[in-house]
């Protein structure tokens, strides 16, 4: 398990095994995904470019709301090989 402390201006620095198992380079973003019971999964940022023909063969969504889940599920499929053994920190945990 690795934690972070929050910072007076609510920053934070990911640990050196986490950012390093990520993948992660300075400059690079991060995304927040929420969870059910309040907690997060992060997710290295990627190009657009690496979502296409995500959609390719499915029945199109007609909403935004429907486009966005679809993005998003097909975003965490994707972003598996960048996953690391870094678990999760519920809220619980993290205290």
């Amino acid at each position: 398990m690795y934690k972070a402390k929050l910072t007076a201006k609510g920053q934070i620095t990911l640990p050196a095994e986490v950012r390093n198992a990520m993948g992660l380079k300075p400059g690079e973003k991060v995304a927040f995904f929420g969870e059910p019971g309040g907690e997060f999964t992060i997710r290295r940022v990627g190009s657009i470019l690496e979502l296409e023909g995500s959609l390719a063969g499915l029945d199109l969504p007609k909403t935004d709301e429907e486009m966005n889940e679809l993005l998003h599920r097909r975003a965490f499929e994707l972003d598996a090989a960048t996953k690391s053994g870094a678990q999760k920190v519920s809220d619980s945990e993290a205290a």
